[in-house]
Parts: C-alpha cells; sequence; structure tokens
C-alpha cells in the first residue's frame, strides 16, 4: 500500500551524531571562554611549550567527558530532531550541560571539594552583604558575585575533571609490569643479536620495544600532568578563598 501524496513514511525521530555533540560541547560558551582563555594565557608565558599540551589535554579530557554523558546525548538528539521535525512546534532543547551533570561525574572526593569551596564562598557572599548593611534583601548576596570569582571556580571545576581523567588513565596501566617486560624484551634483543639470530625476530623484538618504551613515556607525561594539575587546583582554590573573603572587605 503507497503512502497518501505528500506524507512521508515515518522515518523515526533523527539523532544526533558524534560530529553533532562534540560542536555543541565545544561550543558550548563556558566551554569557548574558558579555553581561549586558557590558550592566550599560557602562549604568553615561558613555560607555553608545557601549558598548551596541557590546555589541549584538558579541552580533549572535558570533549571525551561530556559526550559520554546520556543526557547531554539526549538533549542534542532532541534539538537535532527539532530542526529536522516537520510537524508541530518543537520543545525547547535541555541546556547543553549542567553543574550537576559535571559535578555527577567526579569522583566522591572531588565532588566534595568543589561544594566544600562553593558553599565558603557563598558564605563570604552571605557575610559580605551583611557589611553593608543589606542582610534584609534576600538576593543581596548573588549580588556582589564577581565574574572572575566566578570563571575561577568554572576552572577549579574543569581542572578538577581533567585530574579524574588523567587519574582513571593512570590506573589502567602499570608501570614496574611494563619496566619489567621492558627489561626482558631488551635481553631477547641482545640474545637474539647476539648469536646472529633471525633477522625478523630482530625487528619484531626492536618494535616491541619502542611500543614499550613509548607506553611508559605516556606513563610519566600523564603522571607529570597529574602532579602539575594538583599544583594548580591548590593555588586556585587559594585564590578563590582569598578574592571571596576580599568582597567582605571591600
Amino acid at each position: 500500500m503507497t503512502n497518501p501524496p505528500g506524507n512521508a513514511p515515518n522515518a523515526g525521530p533523527r539523532t544526533g551524531g558524534m560530529s553533532d555533540y562534540l560542536k555543541e560541547a565545544f561550543l558550548f560558551r563556558w566551554n569557548l571562554l574558558l579555553f581561549g582563555g586558557g590558550v592566550a594565557a599560557a602562549a604568553l608565558t615561558p613555560l607555553a611549550p608545557v601549558l598548551l599540551p596541557l590546555v589541549a589535554a584538558a579541552e580533549v579530557s572535558y570533549l571525551a567527558g561530556l559526550v559520554s554523558i546520556p543526557r547531554f546525548r539526549a538533549a542534542i538528539d532532541a534539538k537535532v530532531h527539532s530542526k529536522t521535525s516537520a510537524g508541530g512546534p518543537a520543545e525547547p532543547a535541555a541546556p547543553p550541560v549542567s553543574l550537576v551533570t559535571m559535578l555527577g561525574s567526579l569522583p566522591r572526593d572531588s565532588r566534595v571539594r568543589f561544594e566544600r569551596l562553593h558553599a565558603r564562598c557563598v558564605e563570604m557572599r552571605g557575610i559580605a552583604a551583611g557589611v553593608r548593611g543589606s542582610a534584609g534583601d534576600p538576593g543581596s548576596a548573588e549580588e556582589i558575585r564577581t565574574p572572575g570569582l566566578d570563571r575561577l571556580l568554572w576552572l577549579f571545576l574543569r581542572l578538577l575533571l581533567s585530574r579524574a581523567a588523567l587519574d582513571r588513565f593512570l590506573q589502567t596501566m602499570n608501570e614496574p609490569e611494563i619496566s619489567t617486560r621492558l627489561t626482558e624484551l631488551r635481553k631477547n634483543l641482545a640474545a637474539a643479536q647476539g648469536s646472529g639470530g633471525d633477522e625478523r625476530v630482530v625487528r619484531s623484538l626492536q618494535d616491541s620495544i619502542a611500543m614499550g618504551e613509548l607506553r611508559l613515556d605516556n606513563f610519566q607525561r600523564a603522571r607529570k600532568n597529574a602532579e602539575f594539575v594538583s599544583l594548580e587546583l591548590d593555588r586556585i582554590e587559594g585564590k578563590i578563598q582569598a578574592l571571596a573573603e576580599t568582597a567582605v572587605n571591600r
């Protein structure tokens, strides 16, 4: 039976693809602000060769973490479907990501750390509002919010996500096992070369050693990046606390 003229077959709702997810995640306004600011700040420092790869790694971790969240993908699917639907008015799509969603993807200790810091900022805003004699106004504490403090809180959250991703990567690797395997491979290679062994065996061992060295180098780089991110978290946490406390004495 053919379809009546003007009626298309029911093909089901149109969903987004990986390109749609990545595009929406990257073009999220807070991401553009922090990513652009991070690149600019890193480029202006003498440590640009070290900081720029770290900024890129943080961006990749953010994108990968965000597109893996089912709620985010569902929101983008709804947005894509609303653009292609020929029916009635489409429902507004949900925000690309929420603070609750991002916090939910953090380990418990990191989530508690952020919530404690955020509560400290809210407490200082309330005290600052009282110092100004506006304690009777429920919205007075929010009125003294500073864009700089909000950006630092957002950056702190992004760094917590990056640190969590690096920790997960490090947990998937066993440095002693890789080092032990490399030692064995080098011994086998020396024996094969010393006895005039098959050239194919020598090349295979050389390739295995190269891959083992690359894995070990990746592990060491990730560990150094994790240490650096931890130091940055401590520095930014102290800066946020100082900025929040300064609002009381303005």
